[in-house]
C-alpha cells in the first residue's frame, strides 16, 4: 500500500492537484492532507475518489455495501498553532511512505521514521542533507533577528511545479518498489 503524507498548509492548489491525480481511483494508495483549515480542492477530490472506487461494484454489491467503500484520501483539520499538523503527521506516518512538506524540522522527524521526503519545490531531503538544511535555517533565523536578512522565497512558477511533479513521481516510484 502506497502511503502519502502531505503538510498541506504551505502547498499550492497546483501542487496538491499533482498529488491527488496520483491517488484518485488508485485502490493501492492512501493519502493524508493535514492543515489547520479544510481545503476545498481536497474535499472535492475525496468525493471523486469515492465515486471512482465504488463504480466497479455498482452491479455486484448492494447500496449499503457500496456506501461502505470510502476514499483513500483524508483531509485532517488540526488545531491552529505551531506544529499541530507536524505532530499529527509524525504520529500517523509509517516507514516507507512518502511525505511532502516545506517544513525542515518536520522533514527531519519524518526522515528519522524512514519516509521518503520531498519539499514543495521538488528537493529531496535525506539523512545526508537534512543537517545542512537545519543549520541553514537556524543561521537565517539569527540573521533575521539581527535585521540583516529578509526571508524571501522564490515564487512557485511553472518550472518549480514541473520540478515538484518530477520529484513527486520519482519518490512515489521509489516507495512502490520498496513494497
Amino acid at each position: 500500500m502506497l502511503r502519502i503524507y502531505v503538510d498541506a498548509d504551505s502547498m499550492t492548489e497546483r501542487q496538491r492537484s499533482i498529488i491527488l491525480r496520483r491517488v484518485i481511483g488508485n485502490p493501492e494508495a492512501e493519502c493524508v492532507f493535514a492543515a489547520d483549515r479544510s481545503l476545498p480542492d481536497v474535499v472535492r477530490a475525496i468525493a471523486d475518489d469515492k465515486a471512482m472506487r465504488r463504480k466497479p461494484f455498482r452491479d455486484t454489491l448492494s447500496p449499503e455495501e457500496i456506501r461502505k467503500i470510502g476514499s483513500g484520501i483524508r483531509m485532517e483539520v488540526v488545531e491552529k498553532g505551531s506544529n499541530a499538523a507536524d505532530d499529527y503527521l509524525v504520529s500517523i506516518a509509517e516507514e516507507g511512505g512518502v511525505a511532502v512538506t516545506h517544513d525542515i524540522p518536520l522533514s527531519e522527524r519524518l526522515i528519522a521514521k524512514g519516509l521518503i521526503v520531498i519539499d514543495d519545490r521538488g528537493g529531496r531531503l535525506t539523512q545526508e542533507n537534512i543537517r545542512a538544511r537545519m543549520s541553514e535555517r537556524e543561521n537565517n533565523a539569527i540573521f533575521r533577528e539581527m535585521g540583516l536578512f529578509e526571508s524571501r522565497q522564490r515564487r512557485i512558477d511553472e518550472r518549480t511545479v514541473r520540478e515538484f511533479a518530477a520529484a513527486f513521481d520519482k519518490a512515489v516510484s521509489e516507495a512502490e518498489k520498496r513494497k
